[in-house]
């Protein structure tokens, strides 16, 4: 199929993009990697009056030092994400998760913010900003504000975007000193979306946890940090036997419902063994076993 008839326009400038949005709203799309947008317009899912392509807006493909975070501009590319010496000495779990993303051309042309606006919840950036307290800028003609991760996604394929606003950048906490990741998914197929996933982060001081941030996706329809169920297990000594309380703890959390690909209890059971793998990795990167 072919995508239904649209008008195209291309700004050469974020005022003139957010104009556009003010004017045409919910009859807009925009156009950033084009890796979702572009199936569901030749299929006909998404029938836009309006595309508005946004790849001249380079000045939003960046990633930069902020303080206290790493800030990452919304065209920033998947590949340029897994590659990024920012990311990789102060926020690793991203470029973990980015190197997993479809296949070469979808992380050439892929964006970190056309996938978080995209939101489907089985999406790894969608997972890792959950994961590590991101924070979105969005815009709209007039003013720009900040949402958390945790709030922005609200249900499969829903965020707290609203038709006239884009999202601007992503601002993720800095790691501490110290602290170690892992990025844990299964699917059927290399390159397919992940049906469970789990990210988790682990700071250890006098061998006893100090911080430990797990997420999961592929239990409900947006990502989930469980900080109720790993906040009892900081300031325990960390070993094998803390790895498999930890997991069975998380098992025993999600609660996913049976759809036409898998069974609950599969998908729990994915949740149990995704979390013990990404929760050894940590351990193994702390011993130094592994970079």
């Amino acid at each position: 199929m072919k995508p239904a008839a649209f008008t195209y326009h291309r700004p050469a400038s974020l005022d003139e993009a957010l104009a556009l949005l003010a004017q045409w709203g919910p009859e807009a799309r925009l156009l950033a990697g084009g890796q979702s947008l572009g199936p569901m317009l030749n299929l006909r899912v998404a029938r836009p009056a309006h595309v508005i392509d946004v790849n001249d807006l380079t000045e939003f493909a960046y990633v930069r030092d902020a303080g206290d975070a790493v800030e990452v501009g919304g065209l920033t590319r998947h590949y340029q994400l897994a590659d990024s010496p920012a990311l990789l000495r102060h926020c690793p779990l991203l470029p973990q998760a980015a190197r997993t993303i479809g296949h070469y051309a979808i992380r050439q042309r892929g964006t970190l913010g056309g996938s978080l606006a995209n939101a489907d919840p089985a999406a790894q950036l969608a997972l890792v900003a959950v994961a590590l307290d991101a924070r979105l800028t969005l815009a709209r003609r007039g003013g720009r504000r900040e949402v958390a991760a945790k709030d922005f996604f609200q249900a499969a394929m829903t965020t707290a975007l609203e038709p006239q606003e884009m999202l601007l950048s992503v601002r993720f906490p800095k790691f501490k000193v110290g602290e170690v990741s892992a990025y844990r998914m299964f699917n059927r197929r290399h390159g397919d979306y992940a049906l469970v996933a789990v990210a988790a982060t682990l700071a250890v001081e006098g061998g006893l946890v100090q911080r430990l941030r797990l997420a999961v996706s592929g239990t409900s329809s947006v990502p989930q940090r469980l900080d109720a169920v790993t906040a009892p297990f900081e300031g325990q000594p960390v070993n094998d036997a803390w790895v498999i309380d930890v997991a069975t703890a998380v098992a025993n959390a999600v609660q996913p419902d049976d759809d036409e690909r898998l069974p609950a209890t599969y998908r729990r059971e994915l949740a149990h063994t995704l979390a013990l793998r990404a929760l050894t990795r940590t351990l193994e990167k702390l011993e130094g076993v592994v970079a």
